[in-house]
């Protein structure tokens, strides 16, 4: 049995992770966004879509290290971006950043 795993890149982003629940309402529905692709990238890594390489920003291997990119749709136009790394028995979705629409489509120039 395959183990599914999420965990975010580093510090820096998890405690921008813990600051959305406290936050003012939009940043708590981020959370909340955020939370159920969590639980569904528990059960189901591939459940986003897979960016193509020849589409990959240099910025994620640049700053991350990482070429497979995924994208997770969140409600309202929000993007959360997550690699997946691991072997046949444990997979781990390394989530990456998230944000809205707009700041998609600058990250990515489209």
């Amino acid at each position: 049995m395959r183990i599914n795993e999420v965990a975010f890149i580093n510090e820096t982003l998890k405690n921008s992770y813990e600051k959305l629940k406290n936050g003012k309402f939009e940043d708590k529905k981020i959370c909340y966004f955020i939370d159920r692709a969590i639980s569904d990238l528990k059960k189901d890594p591939l459940c986003g879509s897979r960016i193509p390489s020849r589409l990959t920003p240099k910025f994620y291997l640049d700053k991350f290290g990482m070429k497979d990119i995924w994208k997770y749709d969140l409600p309202e136009g929000w993007r959360l971006i997550y690699s997946i790394i691991g072997s046949e028995v444990k997979i781990i979705s390394l989530l990456l950043e998230w944000f809205d629409h707009k700041e998609y489509e600058r990250r990515f120039s489209y």
